[in-house]
């Protein structure tokens, strides 16, 4: 049964948030699209065909998911500065008090706590973590290589400062974050005080064999059911399956402030796996988003430069399992897959093909992991995140409030032009 047609028929509607560039100047990469006058363009997709239709169109530059179920319309709850510069992730943590912030250029990680009354981010942060120390980065942000550049050069500049991508919490705990720095190789874990809103470093876990360098680790997704983790490297095409260590975890959590510097890893590498064809040059490639599908039997991932969308599937035998074997690459339809999302059935793809401007969606084989192609395509601006939401199904009864949405995962995007340092919260249920 398609569980998101029952919802639609019910009264909710699956809604489509994508967010694109509205500045070129001040990102790290050198787009090849369109710079969007419009941050945030809201779709109604209809779950028997993927179809999509266009609701509306943000008109602020920055915007949050917060939506009317009748019109689609967005509207904003606040804005904070994030402390630092080129801003690129935001978890929410369980209890949804705290938000975690990463900065990628300067590398720079903040606990924000937010007010669950109405979704706003506290303007000043709770604790800042620093991977530099206050000293400056090599690198300007301002006068740097191009980031969608991957040749030697290119990757030695990019590796000569830390450069924090993602953060993430355990899936069994939600008490250890990890951080992958693009810029050293490495993932970083720290135990998260929630009720301080405090990131107390552990130390790190290399993000790849001992003997690879410019791995370049991007972002770092737990598997629904299974205590592994996978990582993609975006430099070296790669991605790195860990095992979760729960009983280290959990010394860890015991642990005295002051012995946390020497906390054993709670990550263990178990295999490393190409993402794109052997024979495909890895300096024409840098791999995008990674996720794991939520039935748990297959792991995606995007490549930029090869335009495609890598399917693994995961190995459920008992010595194996979490290990991934390649199903196929698909190409996307469109240059730079930046980012894709799936529909709440996990039955529809929509990738964003950053640098031709389109939206492709595809439809995906639960039980053999290819993607097909659905003949659906949309002219969205440098389209560089995608988010699949739900409207709840009591607010679509009232038509004179916005309503709040249901989100798969409490992860939010960041839909800014990365420089701009402001955080955009989405409001919380």
């Amino acid at each position: 049964m398609n569980t998101v047609a029952t919802k639609a028929s019910r009264g909710g509607q699956q809604l489509i948030v994508v967010s694109c560039y509205t500045r070129f100047d001040n990102l790290a990469h050198g787009p090849r699209g369109t710079q969007a006058k419009r941050s945030l363009y809201t779709f109604r997709m209809d779950p028997f065909d993927g179809q999509m239709v266009l609701l509306s169109v943000s008109e602020d530059v920055v915007m949050n998911p917060a939506v009317c179920p009748h019109t689609g319309r967005l509207r904003k709850t606040g804005a904070a500065c994030a402390g630092g510069t080129s801003t690129c992730y935001l978890t929410l943590d369980r209890e949804c008090n705290n938000m975690l912030v990463v900065n990628y250029w300067d590398a720079t990680i903040g606990v924000f706590g937010v007010n669950q009354q109405v979704g706003t981010i506290e303007e000043t942060a709770r604790s800042f973590y620093d991977p530099n120390n206050g000293r400056p980065m090599k690198a300007r942000h301002d006068k740097h290589v191009n980031h969608s550049e991957n040749d030697h050069s290119a990757q030695a500049e990019r590796q000569a400062d830390p450069h924090s991508h993602a953060v993430i919490l355990d899936a069994i705990f939600g008490r250890i974050a990890y951080v992958p720095d693009l810029g050293m190789d490495l993932i970083r874990q720290f135990r998260y005080d929630p009720a301080q809103g405090k990131l107390i470093d552990a130390g790190y876990i290399r993000s790849g064999p001992a003997e690879k360098k410019a791995l370049g680790p991007r972002y770092i997704e737990f598997h629904p059911t299974l205590p592994v983790c996978y990582v993609i490297n975006e430099l070296s095409s790669e991605v790195s399956v860990f095992d979760f260590d729960a009983a280290q975890a959990q010394r860890m959590l015991e642990m005295s402030e002051e012995d946390l510097a020497t906390a054993a890893p709670t990550l263990r590498l178990r295999q490393t796996i190409r993402t794109i064809p052997d024979a495909f040059p890895g300096d024409m490639n840098t791999c995008g988003r990674i996720t794991a599908h939520s039935h748990g039997n297959f792991v995606l991932v995007s490549n930029r430069g090869h335009d495609s969308i890598t399917v693994f599937r995961v190995n459920r035998t008992l010595r194996r399992a979490g290990e991934l074997s390649v199903v196929g690459c698909f190409h996307t339809r469109g240059a730079t897959p930046r980012h894709f999302a799936f529909d709440h059935s996990g039955q529809w793809l929509i990738s964003c093909n950053q640098d031709s401007d389109r939206l492709a969606v595809f439809r995906f084989n639960l039980a053999n992991g290819k993607l097909e192609y659905s003949g659906h395509e949309y002219s969205v601006p440098s389209p560089n995140f995608a988010c699949s939401i739900f409207t709840h199904e009591e607010a679509a009864a009232s038509e004179s409030e916005p309503a709040m949405v249901q989100t798969p995962a409490k992860v939010l995007p960041v839909p800014v032009a990365p420089s701009l340092g402001s955080i955009v919260p989405a409001a919380v249920a």
